[in-house]
């Protein structure tokens, strides 16, 4: 405990929570539960500490600061992501706060609170598994532009940018057919999420227009990640009926993927077609080089912090929604370059 005037810290310590959570008390926060505000109350009073809510208001004028929070950045998507942010904002005179949420909300909840501190500008989110409009709302009432990335939330009432997920499956199979494949699986993703159904919906439309029939055993949904791939093709290969050929959620899945085909001595691109989705940097230097849906990972970063600063500098807060295109890049991981023989072999 400190000497002198009682801190936020203080109380933190002394009620076993964090900082961000003593300060959403003090606002009144409805993000926090009532056992944990029950708890921090107890404290406040017991120490003595005397919210100056005039300081409080000084910090939370806006900055030159723009929060960045993502989901996951084990995936190189998102650093990409983060690296077009950063080249917008900063030629605009802000400075970047990058955070990561491993897929907690509680986490998430906790960061925007930090950032709200510090009084940021406006926020790009990539948000945790379970988030809710409910989450964003103090934000839109406190004037705070908000732009979401990648995952949509229905109902949040901010601006969001989003890849043509269904479009960008439906690419991929339709050139897996075109390569004479009919067992095509569709492996990674958490399937409790808008990015999954849609990837999904665009899978199963391609598979029917190839006249494929769809095989609920050949979705593998696992965590959208390398390990997650590794364990898709693992589960696809134990079927009484492999699949040839693979969508696969997004690149570290692809990936996870091909490293799991190689552990089964079956070659990327030779023995199986693999498609993956994003087309982060690694994606064309890999061996084999990984065909996949571009989705331009540094583009969308721009084009999110393009969004929010104009609604920063007119200091208004107007939700735009916005699908960006994508394109399907041929490489070697497909085996499009294979003759009909070598393809018959994984037939």
């Amino acid at each position: 405990m400190s000497k002198g005037r009682v801190t936020v810290i203080d109380i933190a310590h002394a009620a076993g929570v964090s900082k961000s959570t003593v300060s959403l008390v003090l606002q009144g926060s409805s993000l926090v539960n009532e056992a944990t505000r029950a708890k921090v109350n107890v404290v406040i009073r017991e120490l003595g500490y005397v919210y100056n809510r005039g300081a409080a208001n000084l910090r939370q004028a806006k900055s030159k600061i723009v929060g960045i929070v993502v989901n996951d950045l084990t995936n190189s998507f998102f650093a990409e992501l983060a690296v077009g942010v950063d080249m917008v904002v900063q030629s605009a005179g802000y400075v970047q706060f990058l955070s990561n949420t491993g897929e907690s909300v509680d986490r998430q909840r906790e960061v925007v609170a930090s950032m709200r501190e510090h009084g940021i500008s406006g926020l790009i989110v990539s948000p945790a598994r379970g988030t809710e409009a409910a989450d964003f709302k103090p934000l839109t009432n406190a004037g705070i532009p908000v732009v979401i990335v990648v995952r949509n939330i229905p109902g949040a009432k901010v601006s969001s940018l989003v890849s043509d997920n269904f479009a960008g499956a439906s690419a991929a199979v339709e050139h897996l057919a075109g390569l004479g494949h009919r067992r095509i699986a569709f492996m990674g993703g958490f399937a409790n999420t808008a990015v999954f159904a849609e990837r999904l919906g665009g899978y199963r439309e391609a598979l029917a227009k190839a006249e494929i029939a769809f095989d609920d055993d050949l979705v593998v949904a696992t965590a959208p990640s390398r390990a997650g791939g590794v364990e898709a093709v693992g589960r696809a290969m134990l079927l009484a009926h492999k699949p040839t050929a693979a969508v696969c959620f997004n690149d570290a899945v692809a990936f996870g993927v091909c490293d799991g085909l190689r552990a089964r001595r079956l070659e990327p691109g030779v023995d199986f077609a693999v498609v993956g989705f994003d087309d982060v940097i690694e994606a064309e230097s890999a061996v084999p080089a990984l065909t996949t849906i571009s989705v331009d990972p540094q583009g969308m970063g721009r084009r999110a912090a393009q969004l929010l600063l104009k609604q920063v500098n007119s200091g208004k807060v107007e939700a735009e929604a916005i699908v960006s295109a994508v394109r399907l890049v041929v490489r070697q991981s497909s085996g499009a370059g294979l003759d009909t023989t070598a393809r018959r072999a994984v037939s």
